[in-house]
């Protein structure tokens, strides 16, 4: 009798897939969640994209599972031509009539075998949650990791009752299920690209509205969105609704700064294309970060009242100048403390080319912005520094001080080592040298016939 482990039998037909996500492996989790009573009908593709597609289907009765949902279930006995059916059907009326008073949910399945989006480790690498996460470039372990990233980050929003999201249900490997937010006739809510403005003052309440929002994701939900555009907001109900937060990471994340920056970028320049005025980039940074707004006197968790601070105080964008404000904004280096300065920027901070944050917006706001005063960070526990291109003006007297402390350092010349940098006179004597050498060793040299000699009578005598 053998003991010994059978030989696997694989086949591409367990990992192919129908419509980029539903594979034989995505089925068994469907399997599961239908018999466990999550959901229950699926009714068709929703819309595709370049991580997942979405899915609608109707709730299930969990109460009558409720007492098994961590026993193991028997996932090998599944119809998956009867399931593959059952989710390429559109929606019968009748049915959808009998299931009116059921929950629609909206099935979001993450795409495993052909992966357009292939950037996930930045947004996961340096955040604080999935310090333990190993095997990131294994395709499927990485699509859990980021399913599982999507359904905390959306709990964390919707908990937090301060920005609208759809609710989360459940989550199982790389499915992901949350509320479905349709209109009425069955279809999904449109897209903030999608949406038909009524008059030009609609247009300007969204997009204080959504001001508000980034602000209110990164001081109460404690999060930055890293890809937030009109792609990714729905408006229902008349308003609007933040969906796709798989990317979004920590205040403490590393490029955290730079994922707001990218996100004010893609709110003004959509806006800006739709014919309104838009404020500087630099100013809603400042708004974004700043713990106290001065001169605000209502709800620091309440959009409406944010909304209502943001239309009245912050400056319109309307010259040139401005324009390079924000060109210069875009371009500086953002570090979250000194602790993140290379050894190589050291020398350039005492230099002047370096300065806080809170300097630098008062400075700027005494010379572009009178009406921005309000905008100066009173947080001490975290400073934030900035790396500007241009040239500044000549330092302080104590910088002068330390420099003058260090020029003796300074002045010593570095010896640049190696053969990269090394002279050609040189270069050329050290290759005559290596020549020379290796001559005088083939002088001594051990003639090859006569060493397989003694190596053979070596072998003989043994």
């Amino acid at each position: 009798m053998s003991f010994t482990k059978g030989k696997t039998n694989k086949d591409k037909a367990n990992r192919a897939t129908v419509e980029n996500v539903l594979d034989p492996r995505t089925m068994k989790f469907l399997k599961a969640l239908t018999s466990r009573g999550v959901i229950s009908d699926f009714n068709g593709c929703l819309s595709t994209g370049k991580e997942a597609n979405v899915y609608h289907a109707f709730a299930g009765d969990s109460k009558l599972h409720s007492d098994d949902t961590d026993e193991p279930h028997d996932d090998n006995n599944i119809d998956e031509e009867a399931l593959k059916e059952k989710l390429e059907t559109q929606i019968n009326p009748e049915e959808t009539r009998l299931q009116k008073d059921k929950k629609e949910y909206a099935v979001k399945i993450f795409k495993t075998s052909i992966l357009v989006f292939k950037d996930r480790e930045r947004y996961v690498d340096g955040e604080f949650r999935f310090r333990n996460s190993r095997s990131q470039h294994n395709p499927r372990k990485m699509i859990k990791i980021w399913a599982e990233k999507e359904f905390r980050n959306l709990r964390r929003i919707y908990q937090s009752n301060v920005i609208p999201v759809p609710k989360p249900i459940e989550v199982k490997n790389n499915v992901l299920i949350m509320e479905f937010l349709n209109r009425g006739d069955g279809f999904a809510s449109p897209r903030l690209r999608d949406y038909p403005y009524k008059d030009r003052e609609e247009v300007i309440h969204y997009y204080h509205i959504a001001i508000a929002y980034m602000r209110l994701m990164y001081q109460v939900c404690r999060l930055v969105h890293a890809d937030l555009s009109e792609y990714n907001i729905l408006i229902h109900n008349n308003l609007m609704y933040i969906i796709d937060v798989s990317q979004s990471v920590e205040p403490e994340h590393p490029m955290s700064l730079d994922f707001l920056r990218m996100d004010i970028k893609n709110i003004n320049m959509y806006f800006d294309r739709m014919g309104i005025d838009i404020f500087p980039e630099r100013v809603i940074f400042q708004f974004i970060i700043s713990e106290t707004l001065d001169k605000f006197t209502g709800n620091y968790n309440d959009y409406n009242d944010l909304r209502d601070y943001v239309a009245k105080t912050l400056p319109i964008k309307k010259t040139a100048q401005d324009e390079a404000e924000d060109e210069i904004f875009r371009s500086l280096y953002l570090v979250r403390n000194l602790e993140g300065l290379e050894e190589r920027d050291f020398d350039r901070y005492t230099d002047g080319k370096f300065d806080l944050l809170k300097s630098l917006i008062a400075h700027d706001n005494e010379k572009n912005f009178s009406a921005a005063e309000q905008f100066e960070i009173q947080d001490d526990d975290e400073e934030i520094v900035l790396s500007d291109n241009n040239d500044e003006e000549d330092t302080s007297a104590d910088s002068d001080e330390s420099d003058s402390d260090d020029e003796g350092y300074e002045s010593e010349e570095k010896v640049l080592k190696g053969k990269k940098h090394e002279d050609k006179d040189e270069k050329k004597q050290r290759k005559q040298d290596a020549k020379d050498a290796k001559r005088e060793k083939r002088k001594t040299k051990v003639k090859k016939h006569i060493k397989k000699k003694l190596v053979k009578k070596t072998k003989s005598k043994k």
